[in-house]
């Protein structure tokens, strides 16, 4: 067993191609003993993203704090503390975050192996604001 708070667990920078104010803490992973899925923590700052990309695993999101939007494709769906999220296999996606204060997120996925693809989309290195 784990237990443990989030601000004990490092926070690291989102470095993937096109992720802006974005961080990441892996709270629950394969070093922790979990054998399928991992949980991981998302703080998104004011005017930050996600990257807008696709992957061939589905995730599952809930928010913790803070206003956004997720996008599915082109499609925005706004989002809140309380709010949950199924990205399916292979869907385009890209968490913003709307609001003055930061988005935060918990996100669970499967375990996934090395050198399995996520491919962002031209439009991932666009701001925000477009």
């Amino acid at each position: 067993m784990k237990v443990n708070r989030s601000e004990q667990i490092e926070s690291q920078e989102v470095s993937m191609e096109g992720a802006t104010g974005c961080s990441v803490r892996w709270l629950i992973n394969q070093t922790d003993g979990a054998p399928n899925f991992a949980m991981r923590q998302f703080v998104v700052n004011p005017a930050g993203h996600t990257p807008k990309h696709r992957h061939p695993y589905e995730h599952e999101v809930y928010v913790l704090a803070g206003n956004g939007v997720v996008l599915e494709g082109d499609e925005e769906h706004p989002i809140a503390a309380g709010d949950f999220v199924y990205v399916g296999p292979d869907e385009i996606h890209q968490f913003r975050n709307t609001g003055s204060a930061p988005l935060t997120f918990l996100c669970l996925v499967p375990h996934i192996p090395d050198g399995t693809p996520v491919n962002t989309v031209p439009e991932c290195e666009q701001t925000a604001d477009n």
